[in-house]
C-alpha cells in the first residue's frame, strides 16, 4: 500500500478511535470533548497539517537583541550550539535517560501515549485543575519541527497530537528519537540556548556526547521539560534534584541497576562550561531577555527567527547601577544587586549585579531569593491602610512580644537591638521599623491578609500567610525584581503592572508584537497608596532610610536587614522610577554584611538614583482621601497607655531631638536577635523575618494626618 492509500484509508477510518487517542492527551478536557460528542476535537484535529506536506522551519537570520534606546546589546547566535549528528552518535545512556523521563512508553504507543493521557487526566480530576499534561516526544518533535509560536493551549495539543500519529506512520522510532535529541532546548548559557545533546554536551560539560557519563547524560537528559528551572549554571541543586528523578525513573524502567542509579546520585555535576560563548552587553540582562522570549515564543523562533527584539532597559541607568554599585562595595566583600522598574508602565530600566558573568551566570537581580528582612512591613503598612486602619490614631505597645495566639501558636518577638518605644502609634513604628509592633499589627489585620496584599502588589513567591512573613520571614525568599515591581504598585498611585523587559519584537515579515505592554490592574486605591507614601516619605526623609534620600519631595523607600546582617536591603520610589537594592553574600546564609539596610543599600540607592540623574516628579495629592474606619484589634492600646518599656509616644519628639545628632540608621547590631530562639510561631516553619532598620526618626517628611 502506497503512503497516499494509507493516509485516505486513515482519514477515512473510525473518529471514535481519533477522538479518544486525542482527547486522551488533552487530560481535564476530556470530559467536556465527550459531552460535546467529540466535534470539537475531531473539527481541530481535522485541520492540522500534514507534518509530511511541510517544510520544517526555516532557521532563518540572527535575532538581535537592543536597549531601550536603540543601541545594540547582542546577536542570539544559534550556528555553534546546534549541530546535528546520526543518532548512533548518541550514547544509549542519552536515549533510554531521555525516553526514562520523558516518555517511557515511546517504544509502544502511535504518536499519543493514550496511558499517559488517562493518568494526566487523574491527576488533573484530582486537583482541579489542568497541573499535568501527555506530550510525547512525537508531539514534542512536531512543536520543534513545525509549529511556529506554538501556544499553550488546548488547540495546540490536538495539532500536535493529530501530526504525531500520522508523522509516526511514516517515521521510524530511531528516526523520530534522532531528530528530537538533535532539536530538543537544553536550556540558555551566556545568551546561548543549546539546541540537541551535541550542543548540550558541549555547553555544559565542554565535551563530546559519547563521552558523557552517566551522571551527566542523566542531567542533560532532565533538561528539555524546563531547561530555565533546572539550569545547572542558575540553579545546581534544582538541576541534581531533576537528574537524581531522571536516575530513578531509569532504574524503575530497568535501564540500569538501582545500584548504579545510587552510585550516580552521590556525584557531583561535574560541570566544565565551554569558555568560548558568545559575548555581549549586559549580559545578566539580555539572558533574561533571552529567557523571557523562548517562554513567550518557543525555542525555534527565537533561535534563529530573525527577531528584531527592543527591550526596555537603559544603558544609562545601567552604567548609573554598575558605578553605584562600584563606589559602594569592596573586592571580596557582599555582592549588591539593583532592580528599576517604571511605575508607569513597568518597564524594567536597570538590571545590574556587581558578580562577575564570567564566574558565575546566576543573576541575583532576578533570581536571587533572599530574605527581605523588614522591607515585607511595607506590605502589613499596605494591609492595614487597606482595610481601614488609621495608622496616626491606632496604637500597639512597643515591647518584647511573648505571645500564645490562638490561632498561631507561642512567638516572640525583639526588636532590633532591644530598644523598644512604649505606646506607639503605627506611623512612627514604621520610622522605627519597629518588629514588635508590626507582629502585633499583623495578627490584627490577618497575615493571610498580609500575604495576599504582597501577592496583589506583585510578589510571586509562594507565601504562607504566617505571622512571621510581615517580619520578612518567607519560607523562600524575594527577588529584588519582585520588591521592585512591587513597590512600583504603590509609586503608581496603586495600579499594578508586571514588569517587562520586552518592549517590542519585531518578525521578518513586519508583524510587531508588544508581548510586555497591559493596561495595568488597580490593586489600590489612590488615596491608600498616599497614605502608604507619606509614612514611607516620613521614613527616608527621618526614619531609617535617611541615607537614600537625594532631596526630591516625591521619594519614599523603606530598609531591611535581616538577623546578624546576613542581607541587607533599600526599597524605594518615585513617581517615575521604583528600585530595589539587595547587598549579601549570595553563596553563604551565614555570613555578616557588616550593613543593615539604612547602610550601604540605602547608600547604593541614593548613587543610583544621582548617578542617573532621575527627574524629581513629587507625588500627586489624590482628588480622594481616606475614609477610616473605627479599628479596634486584638493587640491595640490606647494612646498613651503606661508602659515600662521606652518613652511614650507622647515622649517620642524630644527623645527623636536627643538622637539627631548621631542617628545615621547604621546603629551596631551587637544585640541583635536571632532566629531560632523561640521566636518562631508554632507550626509555621518560617523565622521572625530578622531585623528592621535601626536608627530613631530625626523629624521632618510629610506630616501625618
Amino acid at each position: 500500500m502506497t503512503r497516499r492509500q494509507r493516509r485516505v484509508r486513515r482519514n477515512q477510518g473510525s473518529p471514535r478511535k481519533t477522538l479518544v487517542a486525542l482527547a486522551a492527551v488533552l487530560g481535564g478536557l476530556i470530559l467536556t470533548a465527550i459531552a460535546a460528542g467529540g466535534g470539537w476535537v475531531l473539527s481541530i484535529a481535522a485541520d492540522a497539517p500534514d507534518p509530511d506536506t511541510l517544510k520544517e522551519i526555516n532557521k532563518g537570520q540572527n535575532s538581535v537583541i537592543f536597549a531601550g534606546d536603540g543601541s545594540k546589546l547582542g546577536m542570539i547566535d544559534s550556528d555553534e550550539v546546534r549541530t546535528p549528528i546520526p543518532l548512533d552518535e548518541i550514547p544509549k545512556s542519552v536515549q533510554d535517560a531521555t525516553i526514562a523521563i520523558e516518555d517511557e512508553r515511546f517504544y509502544s504507543h502511535d504518536g499519543i501515549d493514550i496511558q499517559g493521557g488517562l493518568r494526566a487526566l487523574v491527576k488533573n480530576l484530582e486537583s482541579g485543575k489542568i497541573t499535568e499534561g501527555a506530550s510525547t516526544i512525537t508531539m514534542q518533535l512536531m512543536r520543534n519541527l513545525f509549529i511556529t509560536n506554538p501556544k499553550r493551549d488546548y488547540e495546540r495539543k490536538i495539532i500536535e497530537a493529530k501530526m504525531a500519529l500520522e508523522y509516526e506512520e511514516d517515521h521510524s522510532k530511531k528516526e523520530i528519537l534522532g531528530k528530537y535529541l538533535n532539536t530538543a532546548p537544553y536550556g540558555t548559557n551566556d545568551g546561548r540556548t543549546a539546541i540537541g545533546i551535541n550542543a548540550a554536551a558541549k555547553v555544559y560539560f565542554s565535551i563530546k556526547p559519547k563521552n558523557l557519563t552517566l551522571p551527566q547524560a542523566a542531567l542533560l537528559a532532565g533538561l528539555p521539560q524546563a531547561p530555565t528551572d533546572y539550569n545547572p549554571f542558575q540553579n545546581p541543586a534544582g538541576a541534581k534534584a531533576r537528574r537524581n528523578e531522571v536516575l530513578d525513573s531509569m532504574a524503575r524502567l530497568g535501564y540500569i541497576t538501582e545500584e548504579r542509579a545510587e552510585q550516580a546520585k552521590r556525584s557531583g555535576l561535574q560541570l566544565d562550561p565551554a569558555q568560548d560563548l558568545f559575548k555581549r552587553e549586559d549580559p545578566f540582562f539580555f539572558d533574561y531577555v533571552e529567557t523571557e522570549l523562548i517562554k513567550k515564543y518557543g525555542v525555534n523562533t527565537v533561535r534563529k527567527g530573525g527577531l528584531r527584539v527592543y527591550t526596555t532597559v537603559s544603558p544609562s541607568e545601567q552604567e548609573a547601577g554598575l558605578a553605584a554599585l562600584n563606589a559602594n562595595l569592596y573586592a571580596g566583600g557582599p555582592s549588591g544587586a539593583i532592580v528599576a522598574v517604571d511605575p508607569r508602565d513597568g518597564d524594567i530600566k536597570a538590571m545590574v549585579s556587581s558578580a562577575s558573568y564570567s564566574d558565575d551566570q546566576y543573576n541575583l537581580a532576578a533570581q536571587g531569593k533572599r530574605q527581605p528582612g523588614s522591607t515585607f512591613k511595607t506590605f502589613t503598612l499596605a494591609t492595614a491602610i487597606h482595610e481601614g486602619v488609621d495608622p496616626y490614631k491606632t496604637y500597639y505597645e512597643s515591647k518584647p512580644l511573648n505571645i500564645d495566639d490562638p490561632v498561631y501558636g507561642h512567638w516572640e518577638v525583639h526588636t532590633y537591638g532591644d530598644s523598644y518605644r512604649g505606646t506607639i502609634s503605627v506611623d512612627k513604628a514604621t520610622l522605627y521599623s519597629d518588629n514588635s509592633v508590626y507582629a502585633q499589627l499583623a495578627l490584627d489585620v490577618g497575615p493571610e491578609k498580609v500575604a495576599e496584599m504582597a501577592k496583589s502588589l506583585g510578589i510571586k513567591t509562594k507565601l504562607d500567610g504566617y505571622p512571621a512573613e510581615t517580619l520578612g520571614g518567607l519560607t523562600i525568599g524575594v527577588s529584588p525584581l519582585e520588591m521592585a515591581g512591587a513597590y512600583a504598585t504603590i509609586a503608581s498611585g496603586g495600579i499594578r503592572h508586571e514588569p517587562t523587559a520586552i518592549e517590542r519584537v519585531v518578525f521578518p515579515d513586519g508583524e510587531v508584537d508588544r508581548p510586555g505592554k497591559s493596561k495595568g490592574k488597580r490593586v489600590l486605591t489612590e488615596a491608600e497608596a498616599y497614605e502608604i507614601t507619606k509614612i514611607l516619605h516620613a521614613n527616608i526623609t527621618g526614619g531609617t532610610g535617611t541615607a537614600a534620600y537625594t532631596g526630591c519631595p516625591g521619594q519614599a523607600g523603606k530598609t531591611g536587614t535581616t538577623d546578624n546582617q546576613i542581607d541587607a536591603w533599600f526599597v524605594g520610589y518615585q513617581p517615575n522610577l521604583a528600585a530595589a537594592v539587595w547587598y549579601g553574600y549570595p553563596e553563604s546564609n551565614d555570613i555578616s554584611t557588616g550593613s543593615d539596610g539604612g547602610g550601604v543599600p540605602a547608600s547604593i540607592w541614593h548613587s543610583f538614583f544621582t548617578n542617573a540623574a532621575i527627574p524629581c516628579v513629587e507625588t500627586p495629592t489624590p482628588d480622594e482621601s481616606m475614609s477610616w474606619g473605627d479599628f479596634s484589634g486584638g493587640y491595640t492600646v490606647s494612646p498613651g497607655t503606661p508602659s515600662d518599656y521606652g518613652p511614650q509616644d507622647d515622649d517620642a519628639d524630644a527623645d527623636d531631638d536627643a538622637t539627631d545628632d548621631d542617628s545615621d540608621g547604621t546603629e551596631e547590631p551587637d544585640d541583635a536577635y536571632a532566629p531560632g530562639l523561640g521566636q518562631d510561631p508554632a507550626g509555621t516553619g518560617g523565622g521572625n523575618g530578622g531585623t528592621g532598620g535601626t536608627g530613631a526618626p530625626t523629624g521632618g517628611g510629610i506630616s501625618p494626618g
